[in-house]
């Protein structure tokens, strides 16, 4: 009975592991179709055979001059569309994977770079350098990112620390909304004082992938890498972390070492991801949550399909809000936020939330 049962098991996990190797061969091909859509779907309306030929070398020509007069479908797509998807995947990649980082460090099934905070301290720092110091750039905006995102993440724990059950996920949840609203209200008010700095900022503030300065990809490129890159090298210890940090010491791993280099990747993904399309809310929640009912708690597995999965719902919601109001267009913050907020009720009603 045992020797058949020590049998089985390796037939299981190799079963499990064929099955999410599916599933992420599944998710690499969703992102490739959400891609083309988005590349298909505006308020213009193009055919299909006018977007094909503005992605080919003779529709890439023409943008030039090389091939004769610019054509107005090829600036749309290429000028426009092209930067806009290519944002919105690495947007989605770094919240996505910044929020599956914070719930794995913190063993907080609430936790998300917009509920705690990150992303409303990232807005606010830069909201600061704007409406203080005229800053219009998205490399300006990037330290100013970073530096908030860090503030943020910070105040939230070290308040949320000082209740009688320390940084308990319910405490942290509500320092955090309480929190990054305080932060967000600092930042439209900052707004709403100067005519010039509520026109900059009225679009970002709202969380959008859409009419981005040139440059914004390469600017947050570099940050988005070295974020994601760190966040792998943490998935076996954090494994270990979901034991608690006295069982995780004992099998080896470095807490302290893991928690750093986990928060200082957080840190370069949400400042990165938020001084380019503004404070985007609950990509970091929903994903991790939903990854794991294919992975399970294993960290190696969440994290390449929160990679994956992430520009799918950036992508999409603003893919939506592209659609809902056609010809005008929603802000990709705001249908994420109708996506995400039954999400986070339904997680805080649940009896059991699953493990991570």
């Amino acid at each position: 009975m045992i020797h058949r049962r020590q049998q089985h098991q390796p037939q299981a996990t190799q079963h499990r592991r064929t099955l999410r190797i599916v599933w992420l061969a599944i998710s690499v091909l969703l992102l490739g179709v959400v891609c083309v859509a988005s590349l298909a779907v505006g308020s213009a309306q193009l055919p299909p055979a006018a977007v094909w030929e503005a992605l080919t070398t003779r529709g890439a020509g023409a943008l030039d001059g090389v091939n004769g007069p610019t054509s107005i479908d090829t600036v749309t797509v290429v000028s426009l569309r092209v930067p806009r998807t290519v944002l919105g995947v690495l947007v989605g990649a770094a919240l996505a994977v910044a929020g599956t980082l914070i719930q794995g460090l913190t063993r907080n099934p609430l936790a998300d770079p917009g509920i705690l905070g990150v992303n409303a301290g990232a807005a606010f720092a830069i909201s600061i350098g704007v409406a203080a110091f005229g800053i219009t750039r998205i490399d300006q905006y990037l330290p100013l990112g970073f530096i908030g995102a860090l503030l943020g993440t910070a105040l939230v724990y070290g308040i949320a620390a000082r209740g009688p059950d320390g940084a308990s996920p319910v405490r942290l949840t509500l320092v955090g909304i309480a929190l990054g609203a305080v932060f967000m209200g600092v930042s439209q008010t900052l707004a709403l004082l100067s005519a010039t700095t509520f026109d900059r900022m009225r679009f970002w503030g709202a969380g959008t992938i859409a009419d981005r300065p040139e440059g914004t990809v390469v600017a947050i490129l570099p940050a988005i890498v070295i974020g994601l890159l760190l966040a792998f090298t943490t998935a076996p210890s954090m494994n270990a972390l979901a034991l608690g940090d006295d069982l995780a010491r004992a099998v080896g791993a470095r807490v302290g070492v893991t928690r750093t280099v986990g928060l200082l990747a957080v840190t370069l993904l949400c400042g990165a991801a938020t001084a380019a399309a503004g404070p985007i809310g609950f990509v970091g929640l929903m994903i991790p949550h939903a990854v794991r009912f294919v992975t399970g708690p294993d960290q190696r597995w969440i994290l390449p399909f929160a990679l994956i999965l992430g520009p799918v719902l950036v992508l999409s919601a603003d893919i939506i809000g592209r659609l809902i109001v056609w010809p005008a267009e929603l802000q990709v913050g705001i249908v994420t936020v109708f996506i995400g907020a039954p999400v986070l009720i339904w997680l805080v009603r649940r009896a059991r939330v699953r493990s991570l």
